[in-house]
């Protein structure tokens, strides 16, 4: 007998398959309570999980993905609107706009009156956005603070450690570029490109990865911290095919190119280096700190070859090995100093 996923790990009775957002989540119908859903979605997450070993991994893997696809379209509001209107749902007129976080974090009492006043305070003065604000003053945790503030952008908030991005959608996407911008591609889901960010992300950004794709990109919202760990886990070396990057990249540059695609191949071959944002990782500077040790290493060796054997081969300790020793070396670390280990 054919296992019918369903029914057998999540309890859904025999009807249409696949379930509806809601019958796969075990919600009722038009559920709107954000809390609800991802309350449910991560306790089904974690009992599917425990099929995602042996014979059942594909399966597990796919259901994985559906049932993440399906909370993060039911936990955005626009998404979610759509889609409760195709089941037939009739909203009535809204009154008023989404909430701001802090009055987010009020209402759910994670902060006081008197604690948000501060935090807006803080924030002013310092020039840091409200979530950083309410995290630096410890008020709240990071995975609480991005919650507050994706209801109040009207997107999702995704927990990166319940996830699965799809690994062809990972390849198209350079490390560089993720690493850039603070995002993680996530996957293509009904015809929209899922993609996971601190913060909603810049027009530039977007038309970039739409032209990477030929499809519109939504974002959802993680904290900062779930993002770095995400990037450093799926963007690992040897992890990604950067190949497909390329190609992308290629494409993308040709729609948007367009009188310029037919410039010289060398010009198109040597694209403006992207500047680094913010501070470098704990593994990169260990690494700029190595590659200036042997650098500086190599320094020395060359004025010993160029004192012993080039200019005064037949004497020892002369003005120019002084010279030497001294100019080669420090002009190396100098260098060293301005690329590799200057913050």
């Amino acid at each position: 007998m054919a296992l019918d996923v369903y029914k057998d790990w999540l309890g859904i009775p025999e009807g249409p398959r696949p379930p509806d957002h809601y019958q796969l989540l075990r919600l009722v119908q038009f559920e709107d309570s954000v809390e609800k859903i991802r309350a449910n979605y991560k306790k089904l997450n974690a009992h599917v999980r425990k099929y995602a070993t042996g014979q059942y991994l594909d399966e597990s893997q796919a259901l994985l993905n559906e049932m993440a696809k399906a909370m993060l379209c039911l936990t955005d509001l626009e998404r979610k609107r759509e889609y409760d209107q195709g089941l037939g749902r009739e909203f009535e007129e809204e009154e008023g706009g989404p909430k701001t976080m802090d009055a987010v974090l009020l209402e759910q009492k994670h902060v006081s009156p008197s604690q948000a006043t501060e935090a807006r305070d803080y924030a002013e003065r310092s020039g840091l956005d409200l979530r950083d604000a309410f995290v630096q003053l410890k008020m709240v945790d990071p995975d609480i603070a991005a919650q507050a503030l994706a209801q109040e952008l009207g997107i999702p908030y995704v927990d990166l450690a319940d996830m699965l991005p799809d690994d062809e959608v990972l390849d198209q996407v350079p490390k560089s570029t993720v690493k850039q911008h603070s995002i993680l591609p996530l996957f293509i889901d009904q015809g929209v490109l899922l993609v996971a960010c601190v913060q909603q992300i810049e027009h530039e950004l977007e038309d970039e990865l739409r032209l990477r794709f030929n499809v519109p990109v939504r974002p959802v919202l993680a904290a900062p911290l779930a993002i770095n760990q995400a990037i450093a886990k799926y963007y690992a070396p040897g992890a990604r095919d950067e190949r497909a990057a390329q190609a992308a990249e290629k494409e993308s540059g040709n729609k948007k190119g367009g009188k310029a695609a037919d410039k010289p191949k060398k010009a198109a071959d040597k694209p403006k280096p992207k500047k680094r944002h913010g501070p470098k990782t704990p593994e990169e500077a260990r690494n700029d700190l190595l590659t200036g040790i042997v650098f500086i290493n190599f320094s020395f060796l060359a004025a010993y070859l160029l004192d012993a054997f080039v200019i005064t081969p037949n004497a020892f300790l002369d003005m120019w090995t002084f010279v030497l020793f001294l100019g080669i070396p420090g002009i190396t670390a100098l260098v060293v100093w301005q690329t590799l280990w200057q913050k």
